[in-house]
């Protein structure tokens, strides 16, 4: 179980996103952190990342595994697909 309220995780997790978007943009992708809900860190993926096949991986491996080794080692992390951004709030 998270220890933390959904709230207090928001800036925790918005300074671990900006801390891997350097390594994204690299590679000509970007990442935008949506929101945080039941310890389930919800965000889209944009630029090259979009349809691209390691995308997966660079959720599983980049992002969720430095949100878990800075934050907290259950926190999940959903990519939202481009037009489901309103979707979050029935999850």
């Amino acid at each position: 179980m998270i220890p933390f309220t959904d709230e207090e995780l928001m800036q925790p997790v918005r300074q671990v996103i900006d801390k891997v978007r350097p390594s994204l943009a690299l590679d000509g992708g970007d990442i935008v952190f949506l929101n945080v809900k039941n310890g389930t860190v919800y965000v889209q993926l944009q630029g090259a990342c979009v349809g691209c096949g390691s995308s997966g991986n660079t959720l599983k491996y980049g992002v969720e595994r430095q949100l878990r080794m800075d934050i907290h080692p259950e926190l999940i992390v959903v990519n939202v697909p481009h037009g489901m951004e309103n979707s979050i709030e029935s999850l």
